[in-house]
């Protein structure tokens, strides 16, 4: 098994191995964001499944940066309950856990908050929707926002945070600019449109403390014409490295992105050069930043998970729907069986979570929906 199946260490946070299952929109909490039986169970389910660390989905940390219907919330302590339930779920099952806190700027559902939806810029674009400019104090609203939801996940047992600075939502928005059009110190270069994403570390650092472990998910790239460049990213990279972060999930694309370049693509994922999306973008990262690299994008296969570990492009595996249709896919794997992930990517998984019926495999139904 090599050293996929090591133990290691990110901060005060000790892992069974090197696979993690990636942010996922799950679409199982209740009507105001709050954890349900369900929601719960799913994590459950993948911690008895072998995954050594669990980021959950995006939770948001203010009413307005909410992104989509069901979507499980941390910004107050309404959400304490059900989000320590979680924790103490997964822990009883052996396993880590990690709370994924975000803001989805433009692409916050205006119909589910009924507030206007704020980014960095306004766009007269159809394709991105009407949002408004942020203004420095509510830049610096939704900066301390972040640290009081890391600091409730904190209490709520979590083993760490992930800020979500990518795909689109709103931290990516600064960094990106495709859609960072200002002309202060938030936009610009990359080190401004950085500023708010290092603030918002900071922020996250001062509420938790300094044990706490801090992850982030970043683009290796927009995909769009305009959009973040891998150069910037690493330049981003280096500056959380700087910063003190404790890891970077790599992942690409955006809401805005669409086919192969989506943040979720589809189709067969054949050979060991497909499955690995961001694959020259993270052999740039890791020549040039310390920093351990959670990969994500495309990885179905053990042997090329082995081998991306072995040959250094990477530190962690980060697998999102493999492990929707397989909840135990890593067991499966660590007891000898490696025979590749059953997901044929094909995103039908979203079909469910769309009409309100939580996230789950429509090949399985069976096995992976939670009644």
């Amino acid at each position: 098994m090599g050293q996929l199946f090591e133990t290691t260490q990110i901060k005060s946070m000790t892992l069974a191995n090197r696979f993690v299952r990636s942010a996922t929109w799950e679409g199982m909490a209740d009507d105001d964001g709050i954890c349900t039986p369900k929601l719960i169970e799913l994590m459950k389910r993948f911690a008895e499944g072998g995954v050594g660390l669990i980021i959950t989905g995006l939770a948001f940390v203010t009413r307005e940066g909410r992104a989509a219907p069901w979507q499980m919330g941390a910004d107050g302590d309404d959400f304490l309950p059900g989000l320590k339930e979680m924790t103490t779920a997964v822990h009883r099952a052996n396993g880590k856990i990690a709370l994924q806190i975000a803001h989805g700027g433009c692409y916050s559902q205006t119909q589910l908050t009924g507030q206007e939806a704020l980014a960095p810029s306004t766009h007269e674009t159809g394709a991105i929707p009407r949002c408004r400019e942020m203004t420095i104090a509510e830049i610096g609203r939704v900066v301390a926002a972040f640290g009081e939801s890391a600091a409730l996940a904190k209490k709520a047992g979590f083993d760490g945070v992930q800020i979500h600075a990518a795909h689109g939502y709103l931290l990516s928005q600064f960094l990106s600019p495709f859609f960072n059009k200002r002309k202060d110190a938030y936009g610009g270069s990359i080190e401004n449109r950085a500023r708010i994403v290092l603030e918002t570390l900071q922020s996250v650092r001062q509420a938790v403390g300094s044990g706490f472990p801090i992850l982030i998910k970043i683009n290796s790239e927009d995909f769009v014409d305009g959009g973040l460049t891998v150069d910037e990213m690493l330049r981003v990279a280096e500056l959380l490295e700087q910063a003190g972060i404790n890891a970077i999930e790599m992942s690409g694309g955006t809401v805005y992105a669409s086919g192969a370049f989506s943040a979720i693509r589809t189709g067969a994922f054949d050979t060991p050069e497909k499955e690995v999306f961001y694959r020259k973008a993270a052999t740039r990262y890791k020549a040039k930043i310390n920093v351990p690299l959670m990969l994500v994008g495309g990885i179905r296969s053990f042997e090329v998970a082995e081998k991306l570990v072995s040959d250094g492009l990477t530190d962690y595996i980060s697998l999102s729907r493999p492990l929707i249709r397989e909840p135990a896919l890593i067991n499966r794997w660590k007891a000898g069986e490696l025979r590749k992930a059953t997901c044929i990517s094909d995103n039908a998984c979203f079909g469910p979570t769309l009409k309100g019926e939580g996230l789950y495999c429509v090949r399985e139904p069976a096995q992976t929906r939670i009644s």
